[in-house]
């Protein structure tokens, strides 16, 4: 398969697939909430924005990794919950309309965080000299195009034709999940002679990446005395990150397969976490019922 192919079409094809799909879940009232719940709406966000890219920074301090791996970790870390983290918060019986809430937020704030800080990112570990640039207005603009815009026509779907909005939610669901695949796996034949050197740096920094951060999102809320399903929905949006945007950005906009090595791997790996999410949220929600 072609690069430009694979880059251009594929990635931001399967990307705008997954935010249709979410966008045919959501409703008017799913922004509306956001004032019902303004705490935990803000804990979380803020979580997601400031908090989890300042650990992804810490991580490259502390595991060595190659300067592009680094860049990649951090793009991941500003790749804010998708529709992967709704599903395992309803799961795992967390607040699943705090999680949407969190998910619409996040998709707009990217927009403009995304840009901003991949390229100070990309300065800090490449130098100011490096050959690889991310222009902020075409940036902002292609992730508007490709995530925003999807999410607003599904939404727009959803308010005219429900009917046909729930038949095509599964379709496109079971489509993205189908191309993320073969992206992941595209990813690994062509990077797959350089995937040793990278499969233990890699694998410990997003481990520590999404551990670190679902506990730190589950102890701030903790902290705060937010309920149990606020707990557990804080932790998966901050510990879950969209992965696909992540590629996308990486071997799509930046069109850097080692920088996508990291949403890749943390593709895989962030549904073995999010199992044991699912089983502790769920023995919290039973507790919860007998008290």
């Amino acid at each position: 398969m072609e690069s430009n192919l694979f880059t251009a079409v594929l990635l931001p094809l399967a990307l705008s697939l997954v935010m249709l799909g979410m966008g045919l879940s959501l409703i008017p009232e799913d922004f509306r909430r956001i004032a019902r719940y303004p705490k935990a709406v803000a804990v979380g966000t803020i979580c997601q924005t400031l908090l989890l890219p300042l650990i992804a920074l810490l991580i490259t301090q502390l595991v060595p990794m190659q300067p592009t791996i680094a860049v990649g970790l951090i793009v991941l870390a500003l790749c804010c919950g998708g529709p992967s983290s709704n599903l395992i918060t309803y799961l795992a019986k967390g607040d699943v309309a705090l999680s949407v809430s969190l998910t619409a937020v996040g998709s707009i704030i990217t927009v403009f965080t995304i840009p901003i800080f991949s390229n100070l990112a990309l300065k800090h570990f490449l130098g100011q000299n490096a050959a690889i640039d991310m222009p902020i207005g075409q940036t902002m603009v292609q992730i508007f195009l490709i995530t925003l815009l999807p999410i607003a026509i599904g939404m727009t779907i959803r308010q005219r034709f429900p009917n046909t909005a729930n038949r095509l939610e599964k379709v496109m669901s079971r489509i993205a999940a189908g191309l993320l695949a073969l992206i992941i796996l595209l990813l690994v034949v062509r990077e797959g002679s350089k995937l040793p050197g990278f499969i233990l740096q890699v694998g410990v920094a997003v481990l520590l990446l999404n551990v670190l951060s679902m506990l730190a999102g589950f102890s701030i809320g903790k902290l705060l005395k937010l309920p149990p399903s606020q707990q557990i929905c804080i932790a998966i949006e901050v510990g879950i990150s969209n992965g696909t945007l992540a590629l996308a950005i990486t071997a799509g906009l930046l069109n850097n397969p080692e920088m996508a090595i990291p949403a890749a791997v943390y593709s895989l790996l962030m549904y073995v976490t999010g199992f044991g999410t699912i089983l502790y949220g769920r023995k919290v929600a039973t507790t919860e019922g007998r008290a």
